[in-house]
Order: C-alpha cells, then sequence, then structure tokens
C-alpha cells in the first residue's frame, strides 16, 4: 500500500514501572484514516515487531479510532533482570490500501522493592537446634537482598531473647543453654529493612537439643522382604523399630533415616515405617536385570552430635502380567494397487509387536478379530503369525465396487496369561488407482458471445471436462494456444481448478470481432483439448471526437444574425456510431442564446451560427467573452425509449468568443474597420526603476521585431511577387495619419468588414464587392464569386496584411475545397496579445500598404 500518516501520536517514547499488573495503559493514540476510507481501518494496529523481542505489551481499542498500548503481565517486567527500553513497532492500514509504520519507545523505570530472603528462608521456616552447653557462636547467617543492590539492616524480635544479629545478617547465641532450665524453643523475627523503610519478615525455630551418650540399637529381626512390582505409593514395606538405653523410663526420641541412594522408598523419620515412594516396574532398567534393592537404614538418638547405629535391608521385586502387547508403529499403512491378485502378502504384524513383561509366562501373545468394512478382501494366516494378505481382487471402476479408496482394518493383539491384556492395530490398505481414462470436455467447441464492455476481471463463461477413472481425478485446467493480440500475449484467462474463463484486457470490437484459443484439461498423466470462439458483441463504448476541440476568436459587436461564425464549423468522428447519429448543443456559456448550431443534429459536420444580435447599450449584454461548452452526443438515430436504455456517448468542444464593440476611432482604410484604444502613461517618483526597465525591455523586442520583420518581408517578396498596377487603383481615399498626442500609445487593431454585395464601377466597367454597412469594397475578378470575408479577423501576421486582399481572392479560387476549409480553420484562430508597441508598427504598414494599392474611390452603383 501506499505510506501515509496514519497513527496520530507516534512516534513516541513512554514509560512503565516494573512489576506492572496487566492491563495498565502505557500509551494512547488515535488512527486518522482518509475520507475515501468509508469502512476504517482494515487492518487494526498491530505490534509487528519489537526490539528486543517480547510479549509484554499488546494493543486495545479503547472505541472508535482510539488505542492504547496496555502491559500483559506475562512476562512481568523487572527492571533488574529483563531489558530496560522497548521499540515496538506499530503497523496500521485503511480499507484505501494506505498504511503506516511508527515506533512507540517503552522505558522500564526502575521501582523500588521489598528486599527478600533467600536459600531456605525463602521457602520454609527455618528449625535451628542448638545443644545445651554450646559457648555463645554464630548459629545462622541469614542470607536476604534487595533487588536494587541496596544496603540492608537487619533486626529481631522479640529483643528479650538471648540472640543478636550483626549488620551482615549473622545470627548470634549470648548465653550457653541449660535444656532442664531454659525454654527448649525460641522463635525469633528476623526484618530486613531497606533505606526507604521497606522491609520483609521471616520466622527462625531454634531449638535446645538434649545431650545423650548411649546408641541406640534395632529391635527388628527380618532383613529380607518380597514385594511385587506396580504397589501405590504409601504402602508399607515394613516396620523398622529401634531402642535407645538413654531413655528406658521413657519412650525413645529417635531418628530414623535411609543413609543409601533410593528413590522407591522413603522411612518415617520418627516411627521407623519403611515406604513405597513411587512406581516400582520390574520391566524397566535397572530392575529388569538386577530385581533385588539393598537399604541402609540408620537410626540416631539425636539430631546431631548423637549415637547411631546402621543395618542393611534387602527388598525383592517380583514381575506381574502387568503390561498389554505393544505394536510399534500401531497403526500400519500399506499401498496396493487395483487388481492385486488374490494371496499377496501385505504384511507381517508379529514383527512388530512385542511384550515387555520379563516373566517368559506373562509376555505371550497371539493376534485375532479380524474386522473392518471390507475385511472380506483380507485374511490373516494364523493367530499365531499375524502374516496379513489379500484374499479378493479390488476394482475401483466396477460398478459392484463399493467405492472406497482406504481399507480400514483392526486386529486385536491380547496376552495369553491372565488377565489376558490386549490393544487394537489400526491397518490402513489404500488402493491406489491406475489412470485408464482420458478427461473428456462436455462439448469439442464452445462459444461466448461477450460485451466489448465487460469489465477485466469478468468470467465470460466456464469449460467443463469429466474423467471416468475412480475414485474422480482432479483435473486442471489451461490455455496452450490462442487467445492473444498485438498488444497481450493472452486477453484470457481460465481457473485451473474450476474451468471459469475470465477476461485478463479489455475487448474492442473496433480491433478485434471474435477471439479462438484452445483450452486444455489434464488430469496430471493424461489430456485432452477443445477450441473456445469468443465473439465481441458491438457496444456503444466510443464518444465522439470532434475537430477542433477547443478554437478561440473575435467578432464584431455589429456581426449579422444568420452569419456563419468566422466559417467556423466542427467535424466530427465516431469508430461506432453512424455520421447521422450526433446531435449538438451548447451546454454552457451561451448566454441569451446568442449562438446556435447548424444543423443541430443529422450530420457529422456542423457551423457555428449567430442567432441573435448582440445589445450592449440597453444592458441586456454584460460579457463581452463567451465561453462555450459544445456537447456532441451520439443519439440523434435513437428513438425516446432507446435512449433510456441505450449507451450514449458525448463529446465536447470549448470554444472562447470575443466580442469586439464599435471603434471609438476609425480610420478607413482598404476594407475593413479599426479599434483604437488609448492608454496613459502614469509615473510614480518612487516606482524610479520602472522606466529604466521598460525602456530596456522595449528596445530588446523592438530588436527582436525589426530582424524578424526583416526576414519576414524578405521571403514575402521571394515568394508572392507584387499584383499589376491595375489592382492597385484605390476605392477609398486613405486619410492621413493622425499625429498621436505626447504621452499616450494607439493600439489599433484592423478588422476585416463583410463583403455582402457587388457591383459594376462605372469608370472601368470592373466587378467590385462592397460592405453595405461601412461601404468598405475591393476589386473582384471575374471568375471569383461572392464570398463573405471572414468577420473579426485579426491581422496577426504578414500572411494576414492588407496588401494581400486581392491575391488572396485569386488563390482561394484555385484551391480545392479540402485546402480552402483548413485556410479557414486557420484563419479564425486567435491573435495571441501584442504590446502597443508592435500594434503600432502593424498599423503603419497597413496605411502605407493601402496607400500603394490604388483603388478607386468611386460610390458603389449596386447598393
Amino acid at each position: 500500500g501506499r505510506k501515509s500518516q496514519l497513527l496520530k501520536g507516534l512516534p513516541a517514547t513512554s514509560t512503565v514501572e516494573e512489576n506492572t499488573a496487566a492491563g495498565v495503559p502505557v500509551w494512547d493514540f488515535n488512527v486518522t484514516v482518509s475520507p475515501l476510507s468509508s469502512e476504517g481501518v482494515a487492518i487494526l494496529p498491530t505490534i509487528v515487531n519489537s526490539n528486543p523481542l517480547t510479549e509484554a505489551f499488546n494493543i486495545e481499542s479503547k472505541g472508535g479510532l482510539e488505542y492504547r498500548v496496555v502491559t500483559t503481565g506475562n512476562p512481568v517486567l523487572d527492571y533488574e533482570t529483563m531489558p530496560k527500553s522497548f521499540d515496538l513497532q506499530i503497523f496500521v492500514e485503511d480499507t484505501t490500501g494506505r498504511t503506516d509504520l511508527n515506533i512507540l519507545t517503552i522505558r522500564v523505570t526502575d521501582k523500588n522493592e521489598h528486599p527478600v530472603f533467600r536459600g531456605n528462608m525463602a521457602i520454609q521456616t527455618v528449625m535451628i537446634y542448638v545443644l545445651e552447653g554450646t559457648r555463645p557462636e554464630r548459629i545462622y547467617q541469614v542470607d536476604a537482598a534487595d533487588p536494587e543492590n541496596a544496603k540492608l539492616k537487619y533486626s529481631l524480635l522479640p529483643a528479650t531473647v538471648p540472640f543478636l544479629i550483626t549488620e551482615n545478617g549473622a545470627i548470634f547465641s549470648t548465653k550457653e543453654f541449660d535444656y532442664e532450665k531454659d525454654p527448649h524453643c525460641y522463635f525469633l523475627n528476623v526484618t530486613v529493612t531497606d533505606l526507604d523503610g521497606l522491609n520483609s519478615t521471616k520466622t527462625i525455630n531454634i531449638n535446645i537439643i538434649n545431650i545423650n551418650d548411649e546408641r541406640p540399637y534395632f529391635t527388628t529381626k527380618q532383613r529380607i522382604y518380597t514385594i511385587p512390582e506396580e504397589q501405590s505409593p504409601g504402602t508399607i514395606v515394613a516396620n523398622i523399630t529401634a531402642k535407645d538405653p538413654d531413655d528406658e523410663d521413657s519412650p525413645s526420641r529417635l531418628f530414623y533415616s535411609i543413609q543409601s541412594s533410593d528413590r522407591y522408598f522413603s522411612i518415617n523419620p520418627s516411627t521407623g515405617v519403611l515406604q513405597v515412594t513411587r512406581r516400582i516396574d520390574r520391566d524397566a532398567l535397572p530392575l529388569r536385570l538386577h530385581p533385588n534393592i539393598s537399604l541402609i537404614v540408620r537410626v540416631e538418638d539425636s539430631p546431631s552430635n548423637g549415637h547411631a547405629s546402621e543395618t542393611e535391608i534387602t527388598i525383592i521385586i517380583d514381575d506381574i502380567n502387568d503390561n498389554p502387547p505393544e505394536c510399534s508403529p500401531s497403526a500400519f499403512r500399506k499401498e496396493v494397487k487395483e487388481n492385486t491378485a488374490p494371496g499377496t502378502f501385505l504384511i507381517d504384524l508379529r514383527n512388530y509387536c512385542k511384550d515387555i513383561d520379563v516373566d517368559p509366562s506373562n509376555n505371550q501373545f497371539n493376534f485375532s478379530g479380524l474386522s473392518g468394512f471390507g475385511s472380506n478382501n483380507f485374511t490373516l494366516d494364523s493367530t499365531v503369525s499375524g502374516r496379513l494378505v489379500m484374499t479378493g481382487t479390488i476394482d475401483l471402476e466396477n460398478p459392484a465396487n463399493p467405492g472406497i479408496e482406504v481399507y480400514t482394518l483392526t486386529v486385536r493383539v491380547q496376552d495369553i496369561a491372565h488377565p489376558n491384556y490386549s490393544n487394537i492395530i489400526y491397518i490402513y490398505i489404500r488402493i491406489k488407482p491406475v489412470n485408464d481414462f482420458f478427461p473428456v470436455f462436455s462439448t469439442s467447441s464452445y462459444v461466448f458471445n461477450v460485451s466489448e464492455t465487460i469489465k477485466v476481471g469478468s468470467s465470460i463463461g466456464r469449460v467443463h471436462a469429466t474423467d471416468k477413472d475412480w475414485p474422480p481425478t482432479i483435473i486442471t485446467y489451461s490455455i496452450v494456444a490462442g487467445g492473444g493480440t498485438r498488444d497481450y500475449t493472452n486477453i484470457f484467462w481460465i481457473s485451473p481448478t474450476k474451468g471459469d474463463v475470465k477476461l485478463l484486457a479489455r475487448l474492442d470490437y473496433e480491433t478485434t470481432q471474435k477471439h479462438i484459443f484452445i483450452v486444455q484439461a489434464s488430469d496430471q498423466e493424461k489430456f485432452t483439448t477443445a477450441s473456445v470462439t469468443v465473439n465481441v458483441l458491438e457496444v456503444n463504448d466510443e464518444e465522439p471526437v470532434c475537430l477542433p476541440n477547443f478554437y478561440s476568436f473575435q467578432i464584431p459587436v455589429s456581426l449579422a444574425v444568420g452569419t456563419n461564425i468566422n466559417g467556423f464549423r466542427i467535424e466530427c468522428q465516431d469508430r461506432d456510431s453512424d455520421p447521422r447519429s450526433f446531435r449538438y448543443f451548447i451546454n454552457e456559456g451561451n448566454e441569451n442564446n446568442h449562438f446556435t448550431f447548424s444543423p443541430s443534429a443529422g450530420s457529422n459536420t456542423s457551423r457555428l451560427i449567430l442567432a441573435s444580435r448582440f445589445d450592449y447599450e440597453s444592458g441586456f449584454d454584460t460579457s463581452w467573452i463567451y465561453n462555450l461548452h459544445v456537447y456532441i452526443t451520439d443519439d440523434n438515430l435513437l428513438s425516446v425509449r432507446d435512449k433510456t436504455t441505450h449507451l450514449i456517448e458525448t463529446g465536447t468542444v470549448t470554444l472562447s468568443i470575443r466580442v469586439i464593440p464599435n471603434p471609438t476611432t476609425a480610420i478607413t482604410t482598404t476594407p475593413g474597420f479599426t479599434v483604437v484604444t488609448r492608454r496613459e502613461n502614469l509615473y510614480s517618483a518612487s516606482a524610479w526603476y520602472v522606466p529604466f526597465v521598460v525602456t530596456l525591455g522595449s528596445l530588446l523586442l523592438l530588436g527582436l521585431l525589426g530582424f524578424l520583420g526583416f526576414l519576414l518581408v524578405t521571403w514575402v517578396r521571394n515568394c508572392c511577387p507584387p499584383a499589376g498596377k491595375a489592382h492597385r487603383t484605390p476605392l477609398i481615399n486613405a486619410p492621413e495619419k493622425k499625429k498621436p498626442k505626447k504621452d499616450m500609445v494607439v493600439m489599433m487593431t484592423k478588422l476585416n468588414a463583410i463583403f455582402d454585395g457587388e457591383a459594376r464601377d462605372p469608370v472601368t466597367g470592373r466587378m467590385y464587392e462592397f460592405n453595405t454597412r461601412s461601404g468598405a469594397r475591393r476589386w473582384k475578378k471575374s471568375n471569383e464569386p461572392l464570398q463573405p470575408v471572414l468577420a473579426g479577423q485579426v491581422t496577426s501576421s504578414a500572411a494576414d496584411s492588407s496588401d494581400q486582399g486581392t491575391d488572396r481572392a485569386e488563390a482561394a479560387s484555385k484551391k480545392e475545397p479540402s485546402e480552402k476549409r483548413k485556410e479557414l480553420t486557420a484563419a479564425t484562430k486567435p491573435s495571441t496579445k501584442r504590446s502597443a508597441d508592435e500594434d503600432g508598427l502593424r498599423l503603419q504598414k497597413q496605411k502605407e500598404e493601402s496607400e500603394g494599392r490604388g483603388l478607386s474611390s468611386a460610390a458603389p452603383q449596386g447598393r
């Protein structure tokens, strides 16, 4: 996807205390999705990686697009043993495919924790035994630590006990104890405190032990015991007893223990009862080889520094039938081809089964109970051998066959000895099919009719093939030939498993009306083919294309109604529509409906016509520039009902029309009129640099224009020699050039008039054309028909200068209609803006050419 800023509030850094419980918020952030993402987030914010790796944090939703990072409690954060900082990479993706990945840095802060005891004091109450008569000495070392490695302070309670604790945690006795006078037991509360006052307390039990001087002796005479294996823990094996001569007048206080390393038995330290502590398996090593267990039992009359005696006891473990026969593996899988001959050996089960009981009378077994659906096709040679063989022939394509690929058989393996333990063996016999048949298509050729506007990725049809082999094989479809175009190797795709044919590229009826390709169906071993023909159905999907699609020109405000404006016309083409199907209408910009197209429908060409006069004087018209948006639709030949169901395409043309107002100062020259615009130069003292820049720019521009004008005049003289003198007689005497006022710039634009009448000159007898409004006129050749000159044409180049008036008329009569249209189109193109200096030079040149033309100024006779 596109990476964008979606995670608001990230990247960021946060802190969390060690030992924080699960679910504690660490950082809040928001997800900002695109306005186009109507469904919000596609992939919720997720921790995709962390450095270092941890699962101590997770992301929860607060509702809407608000989320927070919380602790999970697994593992619990520990400042002393874990990393001090974690960088979490958080990823999110919205439904438009925009993604974001940012980092949240979480720093673990230290928290003062209670001191902890280590060693035995951390897990139990410590019992300390002190012999009477012992001199004051250290009796115990308290092992404690602070997680923050701070210095600890030790204290004892109650304060009246005859013990003290040093600053390093050593406990000392402060007197010699007398068993007969002093308490026999003391309970000390050991408190360890850190610098911040946090403390922990543990209890120590101190017992004062009496001293004796006689050795105890065993009273039990039996030394050998026999028990069966698999006795339950807690089973009593023997009761070992002893007596202490020092305790003749009272019950002996003796302590029993097993000195040898043993894991099967334990002895009660006070009573001497010998018990089983864990499972005893005679069939497992080391008891499988050495079933006798020897124990060294010790009896003492004091926990320490007393007198003791030892004796050896032997325990013999007997075997019992406690194991069923085991087979490894317990499930067998065998593959057999269909039509395998009867009597074929499949498997010998005895090679995989055994009974681990040690005694031979307990480890004998046999096989029986062959069962399962289809077990009549198999048998066991004997109950002892366990050999499985075929008894029938299996043909998967046979209608009488139940159609089973895998036969599930069960065989019981059972002990001969009581209690006859048994196990079930599972045997899976898979019948491997043989590929006998070719795939077959439902028809040898497929024909699909598809609209050319169908979307890429759509399904256009499906092919299907079957295979008589059983079980049904997976048929894979593919395109092996055809279906390509000049731009694409293949514009069709077929689903390998379903046979659906889909479109990879857009169809175009105007380019290709039919596609033929070959599809193949394969069962991995054998294959067959079929042909597919795709007929492309034509749809109106091409919009009209018109030339020119943009045009800009100028017209005079006094242009007559019904005039083909500047001779402009548009010509349209549509690859999939009849030329008579076009319909033209102005959708925007036609204020007061001054413009229309003729014809408005039924032709592939149409002309722009002035439909109504401009009226700026009364205020009815206010805009001098019209930007027309012309729509060309291809629905002219459709009925009203068909327009609601058929696809209609629309082309567009943009026209920019500038209306030129009547001139304020008119200079009568050759056919046309002149618009004079006056601009007053203003100067500000603060803008001293403006005249300098303007003057320098003007000089550079005049130099460039002069050079270009020289090149243009040279080219015109070489290509267009001047006309004869008979054609240069002026019709209108040009007035003298007015001298512009000082500090004024005169910008003049020459507009050719429309010659809508003709008459004969009474002096020379020649025909001339004239304008009924302005009286402008020009000579007309005898073979030249009356042609209107484009109104509003701005003279913008040497090719449009006034000295070509008669030459253009002569050249136009010799050109083909298509060339005339090209000239007309070129003539109506808008002139670019020119500076006041350039317009002044052009006006001066036009006047000189008009004076040299020499046309007669006689009044028209045919008006």
